[in-house]
């Protein structure tokens, strides 16, 4: 697949951005390379090896072809091919953020400057001083990130939130738009697609970090009042001046999607995207019941994520399951093997009004209407086979929907 928009150098400029001097694009442009390289070059030479090498040995002992990802990491773990592939990717993973953090440290004054200068667009940000970072978010570096969400103590609180803006971006190799924010796109898209009569008023984003996703909320439901919480404060303050920035009001807060202190039935519409699965088993009940509390009668609760395991061929399934392993992800694979659906009901919504679905990546719809656009191209995007080591799910998020009865 390739396309104009999907280069390093074409994220959307604005003016919380660090994207360095020469020397870090070059940085940047090799990394990113070496991803593209990983996924379309090694990837199908570690697949091939898989379905040949892997389940032969496994084969010969068990008579029969891995069942489960588990199995599968049993019969290709000592394999030097998939050590190589390993390797690899974890260093493409390293260097992704070294070639971003230059960059930053040597233009934090000038951020701090930009950051007070900018003109209102009407946002706010409020930090609880006392507030306590849960700890499957505290204890590790999530994604390889030095500092995790958090960051460093001892550094600027918009360190971190312009190194996820600057990293993320690079990771997704340009999938997730030139504003890095094609999941609260997507996901917007879907709703006004299957809901073409829901206008919500109030809008909650959880586990929003810089914001990136919350944005298109607030760009395609105007009339809305558009919340955001997380919990990192370097994430809530990069994200509210970032909003700032690109002149579009957001409320940012520092909070816990677990137990926050809005009223009940405060939104009509609350949405995550990519947070789940950074949570933990004991998090998640938690905040699906939080969701039920907030919403107001007839309200839709959608969570974006990646698809569950069952939906996989066992390679996929292992080929997703070294992110648990390799890239500080604690919880990817569990959340995928958790019923999500049954985890709604217990929180309080009928199972009649929970469902599964795809919404189609807005940047993939939006390179379709160069071509010949369509319904029915929307739908091809939503119906592709997941394929290992692509960015998302075929060409679109899964997410769960949920609708509290009126």
């Amino acid at each position: 697949m390739s396309s104009n928009l999907l280069n390093t150098f074409q994220q959307n400029e604005h003016p919380m951005l660090v994207v360095g001097d020469a020397d870090d694009r070059a940085r940047q442009e090799f990394v990113k390379s070496l991803k593209g390289y990983i996924q379309q070059d090694i990837l199908p030479l570690v697949q091939n090896t898989y379905q040949t090498r892997a389940t032969a040995k496994f084969n010969k002992t068990h008579k029969r072809d891995p069942q489960d990802f588990k199995e599968a990491r049993q019969a290709f773990a000592d394999d030097p091919i998939f050590k190589t592939y390993l390797s690899v990717n974890r260093s493409s993973q390293e260097l992704q953020w070294f070639s971003v953090i230059d960059g930053i440290e040597q233009r934090m004054d000038d951020l701090e400057e930009k950051a007070k200068n900018l003109p209102k667009a009407g946002g706010s940000l409020k930090i609880d001083e006392g507030f306590v970072v849960p700890k499957y978010i505290s204890e590790l570096d999530i994604h390889c990130m030095p500092g995790g969400y958090c960051g460093p103590k001892d550094v600027s609180k918009l360190y971190s939130g312009a190194l996820y803006d600057r990293g993320v971006y690079i990771y997704a190799l340009g999938y997730m738009g030139p504003n890095n924010d094609d999941m609260g796109r997507s996901v917007c898209n879907y709703i006004k697609r299957n809901y073409p009569d829901f206008n919500p008023t109030s809008i909650l984003d959880m586990g929003c970090t810089i914001g990136h996703s919350t944005l298109p909320f607030a760009e395609l439901f105007p009339e809305a009042e558009v919340h955001a919480i997380d919990v990192s404060e370097a994430c809530v303050t990069y994200g509210h001046y970032r909003a700032e920035g690109l002149g579009l009001p957001v409320h940012f807060k520092l909070a816990n999607a677990e137990k926050t202190d809005y009223p009940d039935e405060s939104f009509d519409l609350i949405v995550s995207h990519i947070l789940l699965h950074e949570t933990s088993k004991n998090a998640m009940p938690k905040i699906f019941k939080e969701c039920m509390r907030l919403l107001k009668p007839g309200g839709i609760m959608i969570h974006a994520d990646l698809p569950p395991f069952d939906d996989m061929d066992v390679y996929t399934q292992l080929i997703l399951d070294n992110e648990t392993w390799y890239n500080n992800e604690p919880f990817w694979t569990a959340m995928r093997n958790t019923d999500q659906i049954a985890t709604a009901v217990e929180a309080g919504f009928k199972r009649e009004d929970i469902k599964f679905d795809t919404a189609p990546m807005a940047i993939m719809e939006l390179m379709a209407q160069s071509e010949s656009y369509s319904e029915e191209k929307a739908q091809e995007l939503a119906d592709r086979e997941f394929t290992a080591g692509e960015y998302a799910p075929g060409g679109g998020w899964e997410v769960l929907i949920a609708q509290k009865a009126v």
